[in-house]
């Protein structure tokens, strides 16, 4: 996909490593709750997958509220940008399989750029949804020794932490294909809903009328 605009691509960056950072904080302590379990550390491994359901239910309302800014926003911009149907391939569980399963169905049933873009986004929120209640029910079964088969809910939890990081890049790109079609007097709103820091314009400076005589 080609670059943004520098304005755009600022807006597109501070997002993006906000989601980024959270994703990441999340990964490490899930992974090192694995490590402490794989070394028979149960309690500090379920301490660890408490961590890590906390960080993944501060970073998925950020992604679905994404997918509302962009539908409100699309009610009011003439084009919209061309989407591709999320790839069931691309999940491990039947969660995130099926949604993508159904949003390739509609993807070929729905012809007009403007009603792929909207059920995409209804997929997208609605998959990040349940995939954070899959895996908050899964990480608080471990981390409150609930589980009756600890190693199909450690499995369910890697791979929900796998289903959870495709939304997150199909989030990205949808971000990134909507800011491209976006006028650029809707970006510094879009900013402000999305919390998020609003691009300034570069400064120009207009030449002194004496140094543009100077120069002549």
């Amino acid at each position: 996909m080609a670059t943004l605009p520098r304005e755009k691509d600022d807006l597109y960056q501070v997002v993006v490593r906000r989601w980024e950072c959270s994703y990441a904080m999340m990964s490490v302590a899930l992974d090192e709750a694995f490590s402490l379990r794989a070394a028979g550390e149960l309690v500090c491994a379920r301490q660890q997958v408490s961590i890590a359901a906390g960080m993944l239910s501060r970073l998925s309302p950020s992604l679905i509220s994404l997918c509302e800014t962009l539908s409100k926003r699309g009610l009011r911009v003439a084009r919209f940008p061309v989407v591709e149907p999320m790839n069931s391939d691309f999940f491990r569980g039947d969660t995130g399989q099926s949604a993508a399963s159904w949003n390739g169905i509609l993807h070929h049933v729905l012809f007009s750029a403007r009603a792929r873009f909207f059920h995409k986004l209804r997929i997208l929120s609605r998959t990040v949804t349940v995939l954070a209640e899959e895996f908050d029910e899964a990480a608080g079964d471990i981390s409150k020794n609930l589980a009756t088969q600890p190693a199909d809910s450690w499995l369910r939890l890697d791979n929900l932490h796998y289903d959870f990081n495709t939304c997150l890049r199909e989030a990205e790109v949808v971000l990134k294909s909507f800011l491209r079609i976006l006028p650029e007097t809707h970006l510094r709103s879009l900013a402000n809903e999305l919390d998020a820091p609003a691009p300034s314009r570069p400064v120009r400076v207009k030449a002194r009328l004496s140094d543009a005589s100077a120069s002549a």
